[in-house]
């Protein structure tokens, strides 16, 4: 259980599941062994590393619990030990799934790497290590991960996609032996992927009816071919972590709710970091969940979020419902505050394209997206602020990350507002991104509110502002 010594540092069992790259079988060992320790009446706090929403989704879903994005580009040191500190209070061991290979990161230094991670949070690393035609090559591999970055707290191996039982032992020899790396267990080549997937990974768990057998079964072969004791014992010799100083926003009490915020919610539009919409609660809104695909009514809203997702796959159920997109739009034209995100933004554009057919969208900005084969936009973003907006201070830099696959385009001649130039990523167009149209925010950039703290009360503000203009409350009044 997560519980401070007399130091003041806290104790928690935790390991970090990584591999040489992205496909090395790490997922499935992550989500195994969540679920595997989940139903055997263990509280578990899942965590993944980097920013992605369709693994933290499944993760949450294997340890029955929230999970929690953990990034050390997109959160100072101290601050990522206060998110982990703050997700994992209460629970009993922390599984956390690493990102890419274990020392990738954004340059050639392997900044904000899974292995820095694991260094920052003093985690146990099992790397999980494809020796699909490797035997004693497997030791030189493992040999040479241990010995690549210093301290590197890299407690045992999985071998994984392993022929047969004679390849399995063969192996496990040749690395104990020549590494003292403990072998944890041998995973069989599996006939297919048990998560199918699609053009941005794993399909999201909102379309996978039988979710909860496939963790059992996953849960099911990690019990079956890992020392699953052996793992919970490396997670447990975890060291303490010292609790930082200075105060973790999200442990704060609301300040009560002020405004109603709109999020939409439904089959297109779920990529949300569950800490945002804490720190939008925190700064003084009531969040109400709403569609973008049913024409259902709405309450009156003081402000609006549109996250990522896959409008893409929904693009005839979204362009059908004329109500809400003349809502939205009507909405933006009255100046209430609307942030969007990736597939918020492409909602809010005239039309999108994909396989060749054209939808119209809510119309507020005159774009339109088109679906491409291949990511338009991935990885890291840094961005100046250089328009005025309600959501961020002009000059300042905010961190994020971006990954699209399709493509915004303009007619010659359209007069665009943007807030944002990119330092890093690519954006909507030219290097720049967050559109601007009155009180509405559209970019491909996603941020965190643990790293970007002011974006919520900002939010919130606009909100109230609104609500104060079109009302003629006052700022203090509940909803």
């Amino acid at each position: 259980m997560n519980s401070p010594t007399s130091s003041g540092a806290v104790t928690l069992p935790r390991v970090i599941v990584s591999g040489l790259s992205g496909g090395a079988g790490k997922t499935l060992v992550s989500l195994g062994l969540c679920r595997a320790w989940a139903r055997a009446g263990s509280i578990v706090q899942p965590f993944k590393k980097g920013p992605d929403y369709i693994d933290a989704a499944w993760l949450a879903l294997a340890g029955r619990t929230a999970a929690t994005n953990l990034d050390p580009f997109l959160f100072p040191s101290d601050t990522l030990v206060s998110l982990f500190l703050h997700a994992a209070a209460g629970r009993e061991i922390a599984v956390i799934e690493g990102n890419r290979g274990l020392f990738d990161g954004k340059d050639e230094d392997g900044s904000a790497s899974t292995a820095e991670l694991a260094r920052t949070l003093r985690c146990p690393v099992v790397l999980v290590l494809d020796i699909t035609k490797m035997t004693r090559t497997a030791a030189a591999v493992v040999a040479g991960v241990k010995a690549f970055e210093k301290d590197l707290p890299l407690a045992g191996v999985i071998l994984n996609r392993v022929a047969g039982e004679r390849h399995q032992n063969l192996a496990t020899r040749c690395i104990e032996r020549d590494t003292d790396v403990p072998v944890l267990g041998a995973l069989p080549k599996l006939p297919g992927n048990p998560i199918p997937e699609r053009h941005m990974g794993l399909v999201g768990d909102r379309d996978m009816t039988a979710s909860d057998a496939i963790l059992n079964s996953l849960a099911d072969i990690i019990e079956e071919h890992c020392d699953v004791p052996r793992i919970r014992e490396a997670a447990e010799a975890a060291g303490p972590i010292d609790k930082p100083d200075k105060p973790f926003f999200l442990d704060a009490e609301p300040a009560g709710s002020k405004v109603r915020i709109g999020v939409a919610k439904d089959e297109a539009f779920w990529f949300y970091y569950p800490e945002n919409l804490k720190a939008l609660e925190l700064a003084g809104a009531k969040l109400v969940e709403v569609d973008l695909l049913r024409p259902a009514d709405w309450p009156d809203l003081h402000g609006l979020y549109i996250g990522g997702g896959f409008p893409e796959l929904k693009a005839k159920e979204l362009a059908s419902n004329n109500i809400i997109r003349q809502r939205v739009r009507a909405l933006a034209e009255m100046e209430l505050p609307i942030y969007a995100e990736c597939g918020g933004f492409m909602y809010l554009c005239d039309a999108l394209v994909v396989d060749g057919l054209e939808f119209p969208m809510a119309g507020v900005f005159p774009v339109r997206t088109e679906l491409c084969g291949k990511p338009q936009g991935l990885g890291y973003v840094e961005a100046k602020v250089v328009a005025k907006n309600p959501f961020h201070d002009e000059g300042a830099v905010i961190k994020g990350h971006e990954f699209h696959y399709s493509l915004c385009s303009a007619a010659d001649g359209t007069v665009l507002n943007f807030a944002l130039k990119m330092n890093r990523g690519h954006g909507i167009l030219a290097g720049l991104d967050g559109l601007l149209y009155k009180n509405t925010w559209a970019s491909y950039t996603h941020l965190h509110a643990v790293g970007e703290p002011h974006w919520a009360k900002r939010f919130v503000a606009a909100a109230i502002a609104y609500r104060r203009a079109v009302e003629g409350k006052p700022a203090g009044r509940s909803v």
